[in-house]
């Protein structure tokens, strides 16, 4: 890496709190967001969600938006999250060069559900339906930023949108970038993976042998990144550095990856390789571990193979917030930089019955025996689009 990329602020909205602290404290204390429907409206009452326990007129009196103006529940959950990392990174001025990058997928597609039918009259919510719009919206909410960006890569978008991001200050074109991904449910994305037969009416139990398919999740990550340098001179708290990252895609199919797991292996591959890092400096890995049965078999292969008989211990935390989709790169990526400066490796819950087609099985009880000074953060997209971080303490 030319740069150094210093993480300076995280902020989140999950199914498990709003705010580093609340997540903190469930992820601590083994408590799950993922219940009965609330706010999404589906005829599938019997599948369980992971829904951020605020309405939409909740979030707006949050933020103190009016109701009388137009915005959609995606870009409410993302302007929570990156107020919060922007705060926490002391940005009360942003530098001129300071860019805004979201990672989403569903954009403002509840609203179109909503308002369709009557499209002449709810033009202004039509307008926010695609996903550039809902960014920009978020950017306009959040600072004057340079530059914004929108990155749709399905559930690999977050991590991208950081990696984009610390490309952009690597190569200064940016001295400063926020970036991370926000997703709100909705009925579009939610019967779409009905249709796909991959929704568990349990929550979801990542890398169990019973595992029988995903909960979905909503929510919004930011992290702050800057470049050492830049951090330093402004005697910013410096959390965490992004020290290694890697993407890859094995184009298999349009909605599974290789059986081998080679895009998975290949950005983890390539994350260890920028970082300047062996597999056996790792010390834990918050895996992408959907609860699928693809998913689950073809990351714990490629773990497998990279890391031999050096396995780090490794959790996924959807069975806390749901797969966020779009979102869920960021959310483990605060989770994981979360774990990293308090040293503790978080569980896989529901885990009970390891699976026979791997000799590996995930965290069962939080640990905070063994020292962490390297975590490695996957997110995996439909289409084979992989995506690795990596986070350290120096």
């Amino acid at each position: 890496m030319n740069h150094r990329i210093a993480v300076t602020g995280i902020g989140i909205i999950s199914a498990i709190g709003k705010g580093i602290n609340e997540c903190w404290d469930s992820l601590l204390n083994y408590r799950s967001g993922i219940g009965k429907m609330k706010y999404l409206q589906s005829v599938h009452t019997n599948i369980p969600v992971a829904e951020v326990d605020f309405s939409d007129h909740d979030l707006r009196n949050l933020l103190n938006i009016c109701n009388s103006e137009p915005i959609n529940r995606t870009a409410l959950l993302g302007i929570v999250a990156a107020k919060e990392a922007m705060n926490m990174a002391k940005l009360n001025t942003l530098p001129p060069l300071t860019a805004f990058i979201n990672g989403t997928t569903v954009g403002g597609m509840e609203k179109t559900e909503q308002f369709y039918p009557d499209f002449k009259n709810n033009e202004d919510y039509i307008a926010l339906h695609d996903c550039g719009s809902t960014t920009d919206c978020m950017a306009n909410k959040c600072g004057n930023f340079a530059f914004t960006s929108t990155i749709s890569t399905a559930c690999s978008s977050a991590a991208n949108a950081i990696l984009f991001g610390a490309n952009m200050l690597q190569t200064d074109k940016m001295d400063c970038v926020i970036a991370g991904g926000s997703e709100c449910l909705t009925k579009f994305h939610f019967n779409g993976f009905h249709a796909l037969q991959i929704l568990s009416e349990k929550p979801c139990r990542p890398f169990d042998a019973n595992r029988s398919g995903l909960t979905l999740g909503e929510g919004a990550a930011f992290l702050v990144l800057e470049r050492e340098c830049d951090a330093k001179q402004r005697k910013a708290n410096i959390l965490c550095y992004l020290s290694g990252f890697g993407n890859a895609c094995d184009a298999y199919h349009y909605t599974t990856t290789s059986p081998q797991g080679h895009g998975a292996y290949l950005a983890m591959q390539t994350a260890l390789q920028s970082a300047g890092l062996k597999p056996t400096d790792i010390d834990y890995i918050n895996a992408h571990g959907t609860g699928t049965l693809n998913n689950d078999e073809t990351e714990g292969r490629a773990m497998q193979n990279l890391f031999g008989n050096n396995m780090p211990p490794f959790s996924s935390t959807k069975a806390y917030t749901g797969h966020t989709t779009s979102a869920s790169g960021a959310i483990e990526a605060v989770f994981s930089i979360l774990a990293l400066c308090h040293n503790v490796i978080t569980a896989n819950l529901n885990f009970e019955t390891p699976m026979p087609e791997l000799n590996i099985y995930p965290q069962r009880q939080n640990d905070s025996t063994k020292l962490i000074k390297h975590v490695l953060c996957n997110s995996f997209g439909f289409g084979g689009n992989d995506t690795t971080l990596i986070f350290s303490k120096s």
